[in-house]
């Protein structure tokens, strides 16, 4: 029988397919569940939700007019803005809420946090410095309307975050080694206010394209070089060179990118789009294959460790796709299996699946639903995953998060943790917990 928390209770870990609970958050039962095993405790991470973007944007105030003379706008930029907007049509931005957009990340070789924690601000934890009692705040007048961030691979310790109007690259600062900042950004203007002791972060560039757009997607290539965004008003996806600050546009079909996954080997990346469609792009040559969905938009994706497997979620419907590649890249040739999750429709009776993270090593698959019956409301389901030969699920508990009513609000897992799978999930009560998945194969 799957593991189902109660009400009031808080999940601490999974041993075996059985998840922990405890009456509170503590450090001390966490410790007795997994300390032991691990060597360490992952201490949960406050943070105040009620400083998280709004759905919705403020109108712009309105100006009064003026009685000097102004030049006016010539007719062919109105006529040229005019067809803009009909052709992409700028995005309710109600629509952001249900996308998988990428709130929380961990760097990929050591056990430090990053998350979106208020409109303009990222917090880093890093649980292996004992002396950082509190976690870092990154905060700057360049880092406006945050959306989502990601550590750079292979760089050591590197944040990309997507903001309005471009990217802020992070980096840390250590006595003897700082970072090289980009010309033109100087310390006194950019900088992160520390909340803890040890090193410091830098803000050492800012990556811009003429549109100004508000980036709303992040994706690193696996080895670190390129990086690829998007914004939600734009039917375009940049992919940058960022050791030279370059940028190059990319941009198939008419409808504004919802979100980017580039495939665990880098040979490919999915682009998926509001209007349904979706496209694996081969990243060799830069061709590309159009898909379509009779179940809605791909609200989340992720891929499988070989990178040969996409497994994607739509957002009128409660059964993943999981789409296989049959030949080595740069094929694009490929096919579509569905893969059934019973008990979203039947027991939880859910209208669809509203994110998703499957782990590095594909044993575990995270997931969150919309609405659902009251008793399994706010959960994030735990599923295994076997792989050999077609992708499978079965059902193994839910995580409840701290807090009457909480919901997730993002949650990803630790890609290089050898211990087993590692989740982590901001919940709207104002915590971020990371959650050990312990399992006998490890």
């Amino acid at each position: 029988m799957p593991s189902f928390p109660p009400p009031g209770a808080v999940t601490v870990c999974e041993i075996n397919r059985d998840l922990v609970v405890a009456e509170a958050l503590s450090d001390d039962r966490a410790k007795d569940a997994y300390g032991d095993a691990l060597g360490m405790v992952f201490s949960p991470i406050p943070f105040q939700p009620d400083t998280l973007p709004p759905i919705r944007e403020p109108p712009a105030a309105e100006q009064p007019e003026s009685t000097e003379n102004e030049p006016t706008t010539s007719v062919t930029s109105t006529i040229s803005e005019f067809f803009k907007r009909m052709i992409f049509p700028p995005l309710n931005l109600n629509l952001l809420q249900e996308f998988d957009i990428q709130k929380i990340s961990w760097n990929p070789h050591k056990h430090c946090l990053a998350f979106v924690s208020g409109k303009n601000q990222v917090i880093v934890h890093d649980f292996e410095d004992s002396d950082a009692k509190e976690p870092f705040i990154l905060i700057s007048d360049q880092q406006i309307n945050v959306k989502a961030v990601e550590w750079r691979p292979n760089s050591g310790k590197m944040i990309a975050v997507a903001c309005k109007g471009g990217i802020c690259l992070w980096s840390a600062s250590y006595p003897g080694d700082v970072p090289f900042m980009k010309a033109g950004v100087t310390p006194y203007s950019f900088s992160a206010f520390p909340r803890g002791s040890g090193g410091r972060w830098i803000l050492v560039d800012v990556l811009r394209d003429s549109s100004a757009e508000q980036v709303t997607a992040l994706c690193w290539k696996p080895d670190g070089r390129y990086l690829a965004s998007a914004s939600c008003n734009s039917p375009s996806f940049m992919i940058w060179d960022v050791s030279q600050g370059l940028g190059t546009p990319i941009r198939r079909g008419l409808s504004n990118i919802s979100l980017l996954q580039w495939s665990t080997s880098g040979d490919y990346l999915l682009a998926a789009k509001f209007d349904g469609t979706f496209h694996f792009w081969e990243t060799n040559t830069w061709t590309s294959e159009p898909w379509s969905s009779s179940n809605g938009y791909v609200s989340g994706a992720n891929w499988d460790p070989e990178g040969r497997v996409a497994l994607v979620s739509f957002s009128n419907s409660t059964t993943l796709g999981s789409i296989h590649f049959s030949s080595k890249p740069p094929s694009l040739d490929a096919h579509l299996l569905p893969v059934e999750l019973p008990e979203i429709s039947s027991l939880i009776v859910s209208r669809g699946i509203e994110k998703l993270a499957w782990d590095a090593s594909g044993e575990r698959l995270a997931l969150s639903f919309k609405d659902g019956n009251e008793m399994y409301r706010g959960l994030v389901a735990v599923y295994d995953v076997r792989r050999s030969p077609l992708v499978s699920v079965s059902l193994v508990g839910f995580i409840r998060g701290p807090g009457e009513g909480a919901k997730p609000l993002a949650f990803t897992f630790h890609n290089k943790f050898k211990q087993g799978p590692l989740l982590s999930v901001c919940w709207s009560s104002g915590w971020c917990c990371t959650y050990p998945l312990i399992l006998r194969s490890h």
